[in-house]
C-alpha cells in the first residue's frame, strides 16, 4: 500500500473510532439512567449500542473506564451550565431569591438533559470506583459556588464560605433526582422546595444581600 492511501485511511479509522465511542457512550448514558450505575453492565451497554461486548473492548476495558469517559464528556457539558449559571449578571448584587432561580435553573436543565449524569455524579453516596472520576466534576462545582459566595460576604472566614458552599451543593445533589426523575407537576414542587431551602439556608450564613 501507498504511503499517502495510508495517511487517507488513518483518518478514516479514527473518525469511526471516535464515531464507535460516541455510540458506546450514548448506550451507557441509557443504561446507567434505566439501570443505575451498581446493576449496569458492559454486556448492557454493548447491546443496547448494537454491538458485541468484544467489540465495546476495543475502545473500554470494563465500565469503570466508560463512566471515566463519561465523566470527560459531562466535564465539558457542564462548563457551558457552569457558565449559564456564574456568569453574565452581576450575581453580587442580585436578592437573594433571584440569586439561586438564576443559579438553579440552568443546572437543573443540564441534568434534565443529560438523564446518565444524575444517576452517576448527582447522588450523595458514590461508590468509591466513581469518587475518582467525578472528583474534578465536584472540585469545579465547589470553587465556583465558594467564589460566589465570597463575592457576596467578603467578611466571612474561607473555610468557612467553602463549608457553607458544601452544604448548599449536598441539598442541591439530594434533591436533583426528585426533580428530574419524576413528573412535571412533582418536579416542579421539588423545585420551589429547593429554593426555599436554599434561600433560607444563603441569607441564614452570608446575610441578605445589599437588594433584599
Amino acid at each position: 500500500m501507498a504511503t499517502g492511501e495510508r495517511a487517507q485511511r488513518a483518518p478514516k479509522r479514527q473518525a469511526r473510532g471516535e464515531r464507535r465511542i460516541g455510540q458506546i457512550l450514548g448506550a451507557a448514558t441509557e443504561v446507567f439512567a434505566e439501570a443505575g450505575y451498581e446493576a449496569a453492565t458492559t454486556n448492557a451497554i454493548a447491546a443496547r449500542a448494537g454491538i458485541s461486548p468484544g467489540s465495546l473492548y476495543q475502545f473500554f476495558g470494563n465500565k469503570d473506564d466508560i463512566v471515566r469517559a463519561l465523566a470527560e464528556r459531562y466535564a465539558g457539558e457542564l462548563a457551558g451550565a457552569h457558565a449559564a449559571a456564574f456568569e453574565g449578571d452581576d450575581l453580587a448584587a442580585l436578592p437573594t431569591e433571584s440569586l439561586v432561580r438564576r443559579v438553579l435553573g440552568p443546572l437543573i436543565r443540564f441534568n434534565r438533559e443529560h438523564r446518565g449524569f444524575k444517576v452517576l455524579f448527582a447522588r450523595t453516596d458514590l461508590p468509591p470506583a466513581l469518587t475518582e472520576a467525578t472528583a474534578p466534576l465536584h472540585e469545579a462545582m465547589l470553587q465556583r459556588v465558594t467564589a460566589l459566595f465570597a463575592v457576596r460576604a467578603p467578611e466571612r472566614a474561607p473555610e468557612d464560605l467553602r463549608h457553607a458552599a458544601v452544604v448548599a451543593i449536598q441539598l442541591v445533589k439530594a434533591l436533583m433526582p426528585l426533580i428530574v426523575g419524576g413528573g412535571p407537576a412533582e418536579g416542579a414542587r421539588f423545585e420551589r422546595e429547593l429554593h426555599t431551602l436554599l434561600v433560607d439556608y444563603l441569607t441564614r450564613v452570608l446575610g441578605a444581600s445589599p437588594a433584599d
